[in-house]
């Protein structure tokens, strides 16, 4: 998603045509955050809903605050060193009449702009909000959000879509259109570092068995899903930065065939591994040929995309065992569908690419640009707040459910919740 840097000049048409559809897939990118709310708050225990459904308000209304304030000026700092540099605050030049022109960047406006990739600041957070459900504080989440999403995120995101040193890397720079790795792997690195700092919930691993602690609303997840799905078509679609008819229908077609692939390999497989069909993977199995198709959908053919969707959801399947055998707790499954399959679809642009232009070497490096930095700075973050403030609720409030004990009220009002799981 690198900003457009060469003004092209074009009509007024065009213009308005090119900035409806920015704003567009601004909206449909705002939408996924219903979509994680339903998903989170479906694969969780019914006492721990409600604090779900919290947390993704709460997010967005942080995030998109902050990029307004810090976000926007050091992911898009202009020239700088590469690494790190700051445009200044706020919006850009809210009182430049080119801001609202073709001047600005011969396709859309400044604020529409804006307004797209504070969604995406929005939705790297909202990632960690479901692995480490069920036993965070809410006010110590709330505080690792506000410091993730203002520095670490746009900082780090500068360096390949703000033009820094990822940008020119090798012959053509490394790629990633929408953030299999920018957004996606940002936030399961992140996860991942709350989940190992916080540790499972009560009763996960007991004697070294796994117990199953079973999602309490597979409908709504679903609903999620489908939201998520919906929302995903601006947010790739969207990230061609035009209204190109090629470059914009291609994109749709790749992400929609990369999801199917997703739901059939992850339900095939699970169905093979437990002998019956388990609905949540067919779910994260969609997620996960979504997010995996997210960094190349514009640069691989349409059977690729479904080849990269297909190896996402046994790789889906897989990564919840994997996790589970090593204690790590994620109740829906953010580790295996954004941070695995966030690395695997970049991985796949220097496997896949049919413009020739991405090798493996330098997506490689990529990946491993962002998950040093995101992991050690994730985990210095949730280290400090557990120190200080602390990070965990008590036992007490845990086997009590998050819903009475951070907030006093219940997600299904009148209706027991007896389950201490």
């Amino acid at each position: 998603m690198n900003e457009v840097t060469q003004v092209v000049p074009v009509s007024d048409a065009i213009f308005m045509t090119e900035n409806i559809w920015i704003m567009i897939s601004a909206m449909l990118v705002f939408i996924m955050g219903l979509g994680f709310a339903c998903v989170e708050a479906g694969l969780v225990r019914a006492k721990c809903s409600a604090n779900v459904a919290f947390k993704n308000i709460a997010v967005p209304a942080i995030g998109i605050t902050m990029y307004a304030l810090l976000g926007f000026g050091l992911m898009y700092p202009g020239t700088f060193n590469g690494i790190l540099g700051f445009a200044g605050l706020g919006i850009g030049d809210w009182a430049n009449p080119d801001s609202f022109t073709a001047a600005y960047n011969g396709h859309f406006t400044l604020f529409a702009d804006w307004l797209f990739q504070a969604m995406f600041a929005a939705t790297a957070a909202t990632i960690v909000s479901g692995a480490v459900a069920e036993r965070v504080k809410l006010h110590s989440f709330l505080i690792f959000t506000v410091i993730y999403v203002a520095f670490v995120y746009p900082i780090v995101g500068s360096w390949t879509w703000g033009g820094g040193w990822l940008s020119t890397l090798g012959a053509h720079g490394f790629h990633d259109l929408a953030g299999s790795t920018l957004v996606h792997s940002v936030g399961g690195w992140a996860a991942l570092a709350g989940v190992m700092i916080l540790g499972p919930r009560i009763g996960k691993y007991v004697g070294g068995k796994v117990h199953a602690i079973p999602a309490h609303n597979i409908p709504l997840a679903t609903i999620g899903v489908f939201m998520l799905w919906f929302g995903w078509w601006g947010f790739n679609a969207g990230s061609a930065l035009s209204g190109d008819p090629k470059a914009t229908s291609w994109i749709l077609v790749t992400t929609n065939l990369a999801a199917v692939a997703g739901i059939i390999t992850a339900t095939l497989t699970s169905w093979i591994v437990s002998k019956k069909p388990d609905a949540t993977m067919a779910l994260n199995g969609c997620l996960a040929g979504l997010v995996a198709i997210t960094a190349g959908a514009d640069v691989v053919t349409p059977l690729s995309s479904w080849i990269i969707g297909a190896i996402a959801g046994v790789l889906v399947v897989g990564a919840v065992f994997m996790f589970d055998r090593l204690h790590l707790d994620d109740p829906v499954g953010a580790l295996s569908v954004h941070l695995v399959n966030g690395v695997w679809g970049t991985i796949a642009v220097g496997i896949f690419d049919m413009t020739g232009d991405y090798t493996l070497g330098t997506q490689a490096v990529g990946v491993l640009a962002y998950a040093v930095p995101c992991f050690a700075a994730a985990s210095l973050i949730f280290y400090v707040i557990k120190k200080t403030i602390g990070l965990r609720v008590t036992e007490r409030q845990e086997l009590r459910g998050l819903d009475q004990s951070e907030h006093g009220q219940e997600a299904y009002s009148g209706f027991q919740i007896f389950s201490n799981m």
